[in-house]
């Protein structure tokens, strides 16, 4: 085993968002548990992932699945695409003897989200680009399967500083192998490992109480 494979997965950053309890379930405890989102999202990705590798489109080439990784906030993951399109204002690539602005795409099942876990992943993603095509870059994109809707994502200064915080919270956890206790609310009717994390024990005094209700309902 290398050091690489304690690095964060990127994709980690949603489920952190959403709640820190199913992050570290997920990725602490290894517990997974699929409902139709995430049957749904797999099987919109995998769309996504079987085009070609490196595809010139126009004035851009599309780099579909993309390992990337960041050795400086210990983070690694897959991009959906990475679009290289050409400008004479860009990064110059010897392989395709050419300049391009390099911008992260995700692709994501439903619509734009309240929180900012999209936004985040893809900033997450932008990083780990910089830091291994040594580059700087200004935007990245978010397209959503439900709405057919293409949006931009800055990347500010803000948002940096925003996800490299919070990867130094996961960080921490994932070092201690620390596990948030519950913090209900109404995104728990939607989350996938509801019957694993079981919300409704932290209202109780003990397990025995709760199944004793069970029971008894």
């Amino acid at each position: 085993m290398t050091q690489e494979d304690d690095y964060l997965q990127i994709a980690g950053i949603q489920h952190f968002t959403f709640c820190r309890r199913q992050w570290a379930l997920i990725h602490i405890e290894q517990a997974w548990a699929d409902n139709f989102f995430t049957i749904d999202g797999s099987i919109k990705h995998e769309k996504v992932d079987t085009g070609k590798t490196d595809e010139k489109i126009g004035n851009k080439r599309v780099l579909r699945s993309l390992p990337v990784i960041s050795h400086t906030l210990g983070i690694r993951g897959i991009c959906d695409a990475v679009e290289l399109v050409e400008s004479d204002t860009g990064e110059y690539f010897s392989k395709y003897d050419a300049k391009y602005t390099v911008i992260p795409v995700e692709y994501k099942r439903g619509k734009s989200k309240e929180d900012l876990s999209d936004q985040l992943q893809v900033v997450a993603q932008a990083l780990c680009l910089e830091e291994m095509l040594g580059i700087k870059i200004a935007e990245g994109a978010l397209f959503y399967h439900e709405t057919r809707r293409r949006e931009v994502v800055s990347i500010t200064e803000a948002m940096r500083d925003y996800i490299k915080q919070m990867v130094a919270e996961m960080n921490q956890y994932y070092a201690r192998q620390y596990t948030p206790k519950v913090k209900i609310s109404k995104r728990c009717k939607a989350c996938s490992l509801q019957n694993i994390c079981l919300p409704e024990l932290s209202k109780v005094k003990s397990a025995t109480e709760y199944m004793q209700r069970r029971l008894e309902e």
